[in-house]
């Protein structure tokens, strides 16, 4: 069946922080960070951010299908300030996972270099030779009777690292239309992952500053 954009309008746009040089927005799954290339495909946390922030700039995406805290800049200074903590890895993230099934340990880490497959994009597949270097690590929450709750902290920050890193130790993400075929793809009816927190240093005044956006599933 071919997908169909169908974006969530209800809220349209939920701003959790903001000040004069960044804003958070809490993203719902099934919207795009940025527009596509279709008309179709223009609805966007940006594009609806610009309207009522029109100086918003992008400084880090969630894939469609997750949801969660995106972290806009207001200023170019703010936006270069903000890019440059992801780059060096001085962000601090962690996610909210539903995984099909029970994993043997508490907790443990992911190693694996992905690339794109380019012949089935947007799809990402573990590479050794060419692949960049993707570290995840993942933590046991709660367990229900065929799935469980996982706390993820990416390293890296690769397309579709979790999705995949999960999918490869044999726990897909619940709802996953990508990864999770076909066992864990029909037990949810979205994508179940959350970015739930992500902790910074202001852009401008360098203060520590951590968000939190309640996890939907």
């Amino acid at each position: 069946m071919a997908f169909v954009y169908n974006p969530p309008t209800t809220p349209w746009l939920d701003i959790v922080y903001q000040d004069d040089d960044i804003v958070v927005v809490n993203k719902p799954s099934g919207l795009l960070s940025v527009p596509g290339r279709e008309l179709i495909h223009r609805d966007s946390v940006t594009l609806r951010l610009m309207r009522v922030l029109p100086t918003a700039l992008i400084v880090h995406r969630l894939d469609m299908d997750t949801s969660g805290i995106m972290l806009f800049a207001l200023n170019k200074a703010a936006q270069s300030g903000i890019s440059r903590q992801f780059q060096q890895r001085t962000t601090q993230k962690t996610y909210l996972a539903n995984v099909l099934g029970h994993p043997d340990n508490d907790a443990g880490s992911v190693d694996l270099p992905l690339i794109c497959d380019w012949p089935n994009r947007p799809l990402q597949m573990v590479d050794h030779d060419v692949g960049k270097p993707s570290l995840t690590h993942w933590k046991v929450l709660s367990k229900t009777a065929n799935a469980t709750m996982v706390e993820l902290t990416p390293i890296t920050g690769r397309s579709h690292q979790l999705r995949v890193h999960m999918q490869q130790i044999g726990h897909p993400i619940l709802g996953d239309r990508f990864y999770g075929k076909p066992d864990a793809h029909p037990l949810a009816p979205r994508l179940c992952l959350h970015a739930y927190t992500l902790s910074i240093k202001h852009p401008i005044t360098e203060q520590p500053m951590s968000f939190t956006t309640p996890c939907p599933f």
